[in-house]
């Protein structure tokens, strides 16, 4: 069985929305090449990424069309089979783009034979995922920004399965990765 990965960019008070903060570890002038590796190292691990339609149309719109990408997440994305949820996308207009139209479809993409499927940004799906227990493990980059307002990963009206730290690993810039497994 495949596990299902959240990895979400994080502020310290919970917020997931891209906005400004999200560039604050490279505006300091700090040499990235460390989360780059963790990220290499965790693109390794997988062979699926999961989107909910709007992130998934984001993504579409953007990675694509990176021709001057070091990271390799253009690569990446390009290679690995992209899951979309969404009961009104027909056409993704992405290569290796699967649709399904509803989450209990997800729990056969899990039982089939890969390496780990990753769920990131997508905060509805992302919530429908916590809520059904779906999520095996988060991996949560926390940036040193505390946003005040906006939406969070953990809310009020999601009851949070029992989780272990498994990881706990610094940044140069700042950032804080956190890994906490199901228990």
């Amino acid at each position: 069985m495949r596990d299902l990965i959240v990895t979400e960019n994080i502020t310290l008070d919970g917020v997931i929305e891209a906005a400004e903060w999200f560039n604050v570890a490279n505006a300091a002038g700090v040499d990235q090449s460390d989360i780059t590796e963790t990220l290499n190292a965790h693109m390794a691990g997988s062979d699926a990424v999961l989107f909910g339609r709007v992130s998934f149309e984001q993504m579409r719109g953007y990675w694509p069309n990176q021709t001057d990408d070091t990271s390799g997440v253009t690569d990446h994305l390009n290679m690995v089979t992209k899951y979309v949820v969404s009961s009104t996308l027909d056409d993704p207009e992405w290569a290796n783009t699967v649709v399904l139209r509803s989450l209990d479809e997800l729990h056969g993409v899990k039982d089939q034979p890969g390496k780990d499927i990753v769920a990131t940004g997508s905060i509805q799906l992302v919530h429908a995922l916590t809520a059904t227990d779906l999520v095996d493990e988060y991996r949560l980059f926390i940036y040193p920004v505390v946003e005040g307002k906006g939406r969070r990963l953990f809310t009020e009206a999601l009851e949070i399965p029992v989780l272990r730290l498994t990881e706990t690993r610094p940044f140069d810039s700042g950032v804080v990765l956190l890994r906490y497994r199901r228990s």
